[in-house]
C-alpha cells in the first residue's frame, strides 16, 4: 500500500546550509518530521551547488516520513549572479543597471528548462530575458537598445513631473503671499 502524502510544503533553501534554526524549523516543525534528518539529506544532496539557493519542495507523509525534490535556482537569482549586482533596479525596464549577453541567457535558459513550462532553449530564453527585463538587466543585441530608449523617456518623464510639481508649489506660495 503506498503512503499518503499529508502536507506539500515548499521553501527556498541556500545549498548545503539547511539547519532546524528559523526558517526550517518554524515551517517543518509543526509538520512533525526529524529536523536533523531533512537537514543531513539535504545538504548532503546539494554540497555541490554551494552559495546558490535552491527551491525544495518536501513531500510528508502520514507515517511522518518525507522526501524532497530540489528544483534549479530562481531566474532572478541566477540573472544576479551572471549580472554580478546584488539587487535589480529599483525602477524595473525603466532603469537600466547591468547588461548580460546572448550567450548567458542562453545559459541561465539551460540551467532553468527543467522547471520551466516549456520545450525548447529558445522559448526559455525569452522567459529568462523577460524576467531580466523587469529587474532592469538588459540583454546585448536582443533589447538593450529598446531599454535605453524607455529609460531616457522615463528619465525625461520623471524630470518634466519634477517640474510640474515645483511650479504648482510656487503658485500655492504666491497665492499665499498675496492675502
Amino acid at each position: 500500500m503506498a503512503k499518503e502524502v499529508v502536507k506539500k510544503i515548499k521553501l527556498q533553501i541556500e545549498a548545503g546550509k539547511a539547519t532546524p534554526a528559523p526558517p526550517v524549523g518554524t515551517v517543518l516543525g509543526p509538520a512533525g518530521i526529524n529536523l536533523g534528518e531533512f537537514c543531513t539529506k539535504y545538504n548532503e544532496a546539494t554540497r555541490d551547488k554551494m552559495g546558490d539557493v535552491l527551491p525544495v519542495e518536501i513531500s510528508i507523509y502520514d507515517d511522518r516520513s518525507f522526501d524532497f525534490v530540489i528544483k534549479t535556482p530562481p531566474t532572478s537569482f541566477l540573472l544576479k549572479k551572471y549580472a554580478k549586482v546584488a539587487k535589480g533596479s529599483v525602477k524595473g525596464a525603466h532603469n537600466i543597471i547591468a547588461t548580460l549577453t546572448e550567450a548567458q541567457v542562453k545559459e541561465i535558459a539551460e540551467i532553468k528548462l527543467p522547471d520551466l513550462n516549456c520545450y525548447t532553449v529558445e522559448e526559455a530564453m525569452k522567459i529568462v530575458e523577460g524576467t531580466a527585463r523587469n529587474m532592469g538587466i538588459a540583454v546585448e543585441g536582443v533589447n538593450d537598445k529598446e531599454l535605453e530608449e524607455e529609460a531616457q523617456e522615463a528619465a525625461v518623464a520623471e524630470a518634466m513631473a519634477e517640474t510640474e510639481v515645483n511650479a504648482e508649489t510656487e503658485v500655492v506660495a504666491d497665492e499665499n503671499n498675496e492675502e
